[in-house]
């Protein structure tokens, strides 16, 4: 009797099944039931960006069986026309080649013949590959422009006395159109003794690359106005001034929570503009919200005087936290189309533990995390907590 093998010795080389390797570099190690999921929330996202340009009350106007064929025609046009006019010729002649499969026979009865079937798969993988090269090469165009944009905003939160303050941000494409920034402005305004600190958290509408440069010129419009004597509402009033020129006649315009703490008394300006309510909970477990300000930066008004911001006050204290987030928070959804909502986010944050504003982050977007799972998000998630330490 052969004596059983026993554990490969430390060190040897274990001998992997090229298959096993194969399958592993494919699916990255992610688990079956993740890669469904995941599939699924994909398909449902191009379902939905093909369904926009089907004419569903053609298809309500169907009856029967036919529905379906109508239904399945719409939504394969509106795939067809997203590609460019040559492709599209050429994947109708690999589906009719495929689906015909006509064939030529020559010889005096006909001993050979050339299928023309295996010619519309060659062509559907010449299409593969035209689009994937295609994506490829958008993919790093976009890693590119995710690069700049994150050299936009800070990397680590500036130090300030008895300040503690965490960010985090998650797109929902490559690039987003969430803005967030905290710095100490170099100039103090005529009314501080010393520079206050100022932050901001901003979200402008759209999605992907169009948002993202308008964050762009949001963060240098912000930046520029910072680094003079002006106060707060000046700088509120600059910024929708710029967001009005440039908005598209109130396409693009710019929800924004902007925010001057002083450095000696941590007394809090703010203006809310159009933005959801930060959540300021305090060192009591009381909840605020702070709501003061007025519209969103880039609406047209009726006239050509500039908007007018109320700005609030409040004063912050020891053990206070406050935590400000754009709406792809709230309006996170998970695969059951249900949305986070505002009344999760206040739950969570008020049981949040008092230990660190990045503890109380983590602790919040776990939740998120947790409640959204694998579902595609549709909009960018972005948070800033500041915590009082003394």
């Amino acid at each position: 009797m052969s004596a059983a093998p026993g554990p490969p010795t430390p060190g040897a080389k274990v001998k992997r099944h090229p298959l096993r390797d194969f399958w592993e570099r494919v699916t990255e190690g992610v688990q079956l039931d993740v890669l469904g999921r995941q599939f699924l929330s994909e398909a449902k996202a191009s379902y939905h960006l093909y369904s926009k340009d089907v004419d569903w009350e053609k298809v309500k106007r169907a009856r029967g069986p036919g529905r379906i064929w109508v239904t399945s025609l719409a939504l394969f046009q509106a795939m067809l026309m997203k590609l460019s006019p040559a492709r599209r010729v050429l994947l109708l002649l690999a589906i009719g080649l495929i689906m015909v499969q006509p064939d030529i026979r020559w010889g005096a009865r006909g001993q050979a013949s050339f299928h023309f079937g295996g010619i519309g798969v060659l062509i559907l993988f010449v299409l593969l590959a035209v689009e994937l090269a295609d994506r490829v090469t958008m993919k790093r165009d976009l890693e590119i422009a995710r690069e700049i944009q994150q050299w936009l905003v800070p990397e680590s939160a500036p130090r300030f006395d008895g300040i503690d303050i965490a960010f985090s941000t998650r797109p929902q494409n490559t690039v987003a159109g969430d803005y967030y920034d905290a710095f100490l402005r170099p100039i103090a305004p005529q009314s501080a003794a010393a520079p206050p600190l100022l932050i901001a958290v901003a979200d402008v509408a759209g999605k992907s690359v169009p948002a993202a440069l308008l964050m762009a010129t949001f963060q240098a419009s912000l930046q520029a106005l910072a680094i003079t004597a002006v106060p707060l509402n000046d700088i509120v009033d600059g910024l929708d001034r710029y967001c009005r020129a440039h908005s598209l006649e109130g396409r693009r315009f710019t929800t924004a929570f902007i925010a001057e703490i002083d450095s000696q008394t941590h007394e809090m300006n703010y203006v809310n503009a159009g933005h959801n309510d930060p959540i300021l909970r305090r060192a009591s477990g009381g909840i605020e919200r702070l709501s003061t300000g007025g519209p969103p930066f880039g609406l047209p008004s009726l006239t050509d005087d500039a908007t007018s911001y109320e700005c609030g006050t409040v004063q912050l204290r020891r053990g206070d936290l406050l935590f400000v987030f754009t709406d792809g928070v709230v309006e996170a959804v998970n695969d059951a189309d249900e949305e986070y909502g505002e009344a999760r986010l206040l739950a969570r944050v008020q049981s949040a533990p008092n230990e660190s504003s990045d503890a109380t982050l983590k602790w919040v977007m776990a939740d998120v995390n947790a409640f959204v799972g694998p579902a595609r998000q549709h909009d960018d998630i972005t948070c800033l907590v500041l915590w009082v330490t003394k």
